[in-house]
Parts: C-alpha cells; structure tokens; sequence
C-alpha cells in the first residue's frame, strides 16, 4: 500500500515539481496539492482526502503553515506534517514543532534525503536533519522516561525551559526573569550538560515533548 501525500504551497511550479519527485517514490503517491491551509481544510472536510503526510510550506496566504499544522494537530491528529520551507531560523523550527509537525525540511533538500525522510517519518514518527538536531527528537521520542525522572531541575531553570518555546532571545528572557543574560547562559549551560544537549532548539523540543511550554 502507497502512503497518501498532499503538498500545500502557494507556489505552484514548486508544488509540481515535488510532486513530479515523489512521482518516483515507490511508497508514496500525491493526493492531490492545495495553495493554502483554508484550501486543505475544505478538502479535508471529505474523508477521502485525509491523507497519510502533508508536506506544508510555511509562508502562505490566507492561512499559513503554523495555523494548518496546528488545525491538524487539533482535527486530524493522526496525519503526519512535515514542514518544507525556506526557512531555516530556529524560531520558525520551535513554532512549527509546537504546532505540531514532525519533521522539517528545507526546499533545496535533495530527492534522496527527502525519500528517506518520509521513510522516516512513517516507521519513526518524526525526521528533522542535523541542523535541526536530529538526536534530540531521536532521544525524546524513544522516551527515556526512567533518566528522566533522576534529572533535577531548580524552577528557575524549568522558567527557563518555558521561554525557550517562545520566540524570544536570551536577552529578553532575561529580562521576562529579572536577571543578567549571564544567568540566563549559566541556567542553559545547565541544562545542556544535565539534558545533553546542545542547542537552544534541543532545549525547545524537550520543554515541549515534557509539558513545560504550558
């Protein structure tokens, strides 16, 4: 059986040409492509048209990619989002993973890393590549529970956490917390070390996998 694809892009020479790429995917086939969220909506309103992935743009009209992943998330939970941007900030990877997507991927990827990134995200649940800290998701969705609970944080350190889902910088946490961006450094020096990490999107993706962005 082939895994149902819906590609949403405003653009429409780009939706056609991903679609003439995963053309050449055994395990996958096109539903159909959409311009816009409020598009795949209305098609989603037809079971028939719920697909297995949708490979969403983020910059859209009428209702853009934060907003589709996240109605997803809400009415269609079982489909898979996989963010295929321009995008590469971070902020707009910890808003996309808030709303829900599990994987994110850039337009220049090339045709093989992203078959093997649909591979992925149905027998693993997720795929982001290294830049999006790919071990992160990895260590978080096998669910190591049991170190989990070992771990201690002091509350200023899970304040922290929670700031780091937003879009703010460190210096402006600082401020939200009422101390230095130096203390601000030493709580996410901190974390790293405790966590294993390595990046601000590291720490985003745990606050969120653990209820702390709540």
């Amino acid at each position: 059986m082939k895994h149902s694809i819906v590609i949403v892009d405003d653009h429409i020479l780009i939706a056609k040409a991903i679609g003439s790429i995963l053309a050449n995917f055994k395990q996958f086939e096109v539903l159909y492509e959409c311009e816009n969220g409020k598009e795949l909506q209305e098609k989603c309103n037809h079971k028939n048209n719920v697909p297995h992935i949708v490979l969403l743009d983020i910059s859209m009209p009428i209702m853009d990619g934060f907003e589709t992943a996240k109605w997803l998330k809400e009415n269609h939970p079982d489909v898979i989002v996989m963010a295929l941007s321009m995008q590469d900030d971070e902020q707009s990877l910890i808003k996309m993973v808030k709303c829900g997507a599990k994987g994110y991927l850039l337009k220049n990827v090339h045709p093989v890393e992203l078959e093997n990134s649909l591979n992925s995200l149905i027998k693993m649940g997720f795929y982001y590549p290294d830049w999006a800290a790919n071990k992160v998701f990895s260590s978080i969705s096998n669910g190591n529970t049991e170190s989990d609970e070992k771990i201690h944080f002091t509350e200023r350190e899970k304040d922290f956490l929670r700031y780091t889902v937003t879009e703010m910088s460190y210096k402006e946490i600082a401020d939200q917390m009422f101390c230095s961006h130096r203390t601000v450094e030493a709580y996410r020096d901190s974390l790293f070390e405790k966590l294993g990490l390595k990046s601000r999107v590291g720490l985003a993706v745990y606050a969120i996998r653990n209820g702390f962005d709540s």
